[in-house]
This record gives C-alpha cells, structure tokens and sequence, in this order.
C-alpha cells in the first residue's frame, strides 16, 4: 500500500461531501455481554437492535472526528477507541468497581487531558479521557 500522499492523485469533485458521523463497529461473540460493559461503564443506552448488531449512544452530540496515531502518546500503544467522558474520575472508579484490568493508570498527560487505558472484553484497547477544564 502507498505510504505517502503523492500517490493519491488530485481529484476536484463538483459536489462537496459531508461526513455526518463515523461509527466503531466491534466484532463481539457476545452481544450481550459487551453491551452491558458499555452501558454500565459509559451510561449510553441500546438506539438499535437487530439482533446481530447493537448501536449505543449517549444523547450528547460531538463533531465528526477520526485520528490518526503512529503511538498513543506517553510511549502507549494507539488505542482502539478514544473516549471522552465530563469525569474520567468516576469513569475510573465505575471501572475498578467492575473489574477491569487497567492497562493505563489514571495520569495528567501534559497535553491537557486526563486520562486512562482499560481493555473492553473483545480485547480492545479504550482510552477513557476527560480535557482540562
């Protein structure tokens, strides 16, 4: 695969596009059980279900964001997922309290966030983050 932009040729398009979210799919082998992990760890609740997908969501709205990372920042590996909490203390502590194995301590990143790695139960790696106030 081309590693830098010189290998994608400079199209003008007629109409622009607008991307209106982007959305994490995680392959699970329980629906079930990585549910109740978000929902319980995050408070964001069940907005579809068909059976063989389940899309969660808090009723907060964010820009459309995508990041692109060679490391995590601090020497840790790029997270699967990055998420911002208004209080990554309680976050943390509603973590500890359901048995998760931190993986990154609670740490004051001199970036201006607040932050913490914790593995989900597919294996994925979530950053949990709060910006200074």
């Amino acid at each position: 695969m081309p590693t830098g932009l010189s290998h994608f040729p400079r199209l003008e398009f007629a109409a622009m596009v607008t991307v209106k979210r982007i959305v994490p799919n995680i392959a699970a082998s329980s629906l079930d059980e990585l549910g109740e992990f978000y929902r319980h760890l995050f408070n964001i609740e069940a907005i579809m279900d068909h059976g063989w997908i389940v899309t969660l969501a808090s009723q907060e709205s964010a820009r459309v964001q995508l990041s692109l990372a060679t490391e995590g920042g601090s020497g840790t590996p790029v997270p699967d997922l990055s998420i911002e909490v208004d209080n990554v203390d309680t976050v943390y502590e509603r973590a500890k309290g359901l048995g998760c194995e931190i993986v990154y301590p609670l740490t004051e990143e001199p970036w201006g966030v607040r932050r913490f790695f914790i593995e989900d139960p597919a294996g994925k790696l979530i950053n949990v983050l709060s910006h200074d106030a």
